[in-house]
């Protein structure tokens, strides 16, 4: 799979352990706009998927999480690899810990009709809602997040995938 980009804060240097915590994105398009899941809480946009359980592989965990978090079931036979992109830095919770994450991003096809999300606690929480929105709405979001417990790079990872799927066509 191709590398889109790496976010690397080059800020670990006093680490002295690692936290490798993978994940799986899918990209559904409809009708010139993307599925994203909206967290209400917090007022940004985040791809559906998330993180990559012990015997899971990319695929298999993308598909799991889009259906968990958005509702959206994921046709197998129209997933293609798209890219992923590298992050790492020091941990936002221990200083001593290096975070680690690939996120692996799969363009698909989901069924028309969604079912019912299920969702984490933290996730309820936040009210992730699924939307169909354009591209810029979404950047322009996620470049102007307020207070939330998250690290911005994700904000800003989201945006630069939505920025090179618009560059190379996909809208």
């Amino acid at each position: 799979m191709r590398l889109l980009f790496e976010m690397d804060k080059k800020d670990y240097e006093y680490c002295t352990h690692r936290f490798v915590r993978n994940s799986a994105r899918s990209i559904i398009i409809r009708d010139g706009k993307i599925a994203m899941i909206h967290s209400l809480k917090y007022d940004y946009y985040k791809f559906p998927g998330g993180g990559i359980e012990n015997g899971e592989n990319p695929v298999e965990a993308m598909i799991r999480e889009t259906r968990e978090e958005a509702g959206l079931v994921v046709k197998p036979e129209t997933v293609k690899e798209y890219g992923y992109v590298h992050r790492i830095q020091r941990s936002d919770m221990d200083s001593s810990e290096c975070f680690v994450q690939d996120n692996y991003y799969y363009l698909c096809k989901a069924e028309p009709e969604a079912v019912r999300q299920n969702l984490d606690a933290y996730e309820a929480q936040e009210t992730y809602t699924l939307e169909y929105v354009t591209p810029l709405m979404a950047i322009q979001k996620n470049r102007s997040v307020g207070a939330s417990p998250y690290n911005p790079m994700m904000f800003e990872r989201e945006a630069r995938v939505l920025e090179l799927l618009m560059s190379e066509g996909y809208f």
